[in-house]
């Protein structure tokens, strides 16, 4: 009796377990076969017929087409890709070297500025904006790619502690033997710690790549000038008062995806191998 208890109990289990991951993916794939279905759809089409109806011609690139010129999209994907390899060279090489000085060298002061970093990443971004923007605007950096760049190469918390928590299993005794063998902190940092931080530098790379490609806020207010917007900025090329044309605006969202899809496919053995060692290190 108790066997079977325990088989039905077990059963119940693995059905609201399968019932509620079929559901979430479920929920997670909709939006994306909306946008799909919409974004071949003519302006006609999409306002007589329901999301969900499929298109009568599959072939309609028309959408696409529209989207990529009258958005600018070709500058916009420069624009976005100026900043990001910018913004991750910097934050890599900032970060790590941060974390190379907090972990490894013991100094009074040291808790503090980890507490401060912490209390830094609690804080929201948009209740500093009245303050950045000031700073922005008196230094001259709003409504130039260079200042823009800059602002976002700030200090990314979340990477620190990545990198802070990967360099703790790193052991002491490497430091040691380096200079033992006449090695100075600089050739430490960059022929053996920075090396061996390579899944964790993958993991910051998707997490800080992934928020600078799809960051919104921030451009929309200090990169004004067309010629100037990012990939997420001139979606909204196609939103106005005077309505909102989806169906362009969900083929853009498909063009945008297309360079991180390919980014996924080429790198996808060494992002999962990056994300499982630097999620299991610390």
């Amino acid at each position: 009796m108790k066997r079977k208890q325990i088989n039905l109990s077990t059963l119940v289990i693995n059905i609201i377990k399968y019932f509620s991951l079929v559901l979430f993916g479920f929920v997670a794939v909709v939006p994306v076969i909306s946008c799909v279905i919409t974004a071949f759809k003519t302006s006609e089409e999409y306002q007589n017929t329901n999301v969900m109806t499929l298109p009568e011609n599959w072939l309609n690139f028309d959408n696409f087409i529209k989207a990529f010129t009258t958005a600018n999209m070709g500058r916009a994907f420069i624009n976005s890709l100026i900043v990001m390899m910018c913004v991750l060279f910097v934050s890599i090489i900032v970060g790590t070297q941060l974390a190379y000085v907090l972990n490894r060298f013991k100094f009074p002061g040291n808790t503090l500025i980890r507490n401060l970093f912490l209390f830094a990443s609690l804080l929201p971004g948009v209740a500093m904006q009245v303050t950045v923007y000031n700073i922005m605007s008196s230094l001259g950096f709003i409504n130039h790619l260079y200042g823009y760049i800059i602002m976002m190469c700030g200090t990314d918390v979340i990477s620190i502690y990545i990198f802070i928590q990967f360099m703790e299993n790193i052991p002491v005794s490497l430091d040691e033997s380096a200079i033992i063998d006449g090695a100075n902190y600089w050739t430490i940092y960059w022929k053996i710690m920075l090396p061996l931080l390579k899944p964790a530098i993958i993991t910051s790379c998707i997490l800080k790549g992934v928020g600078v490609y799809n960051e919104y806020y921030a451009a929309n207010l200090y990169l004004q000038d067309k010629d100037l917007h990012t990939i997420a900025t001139s979606l909204y090329t196609f939103v106005g008062p005077m309505g909102s044309q989806y169906n362009l605006i969900c083929a853009g969202v498909l063009i945008s995806l297309l360079p991180a899809l390919i980014v996924f496919i080429i790198f996808q053995k060494q992002i999962y191998s990056g994300i499982t060692a630097g999620a299991v290190k610390g």
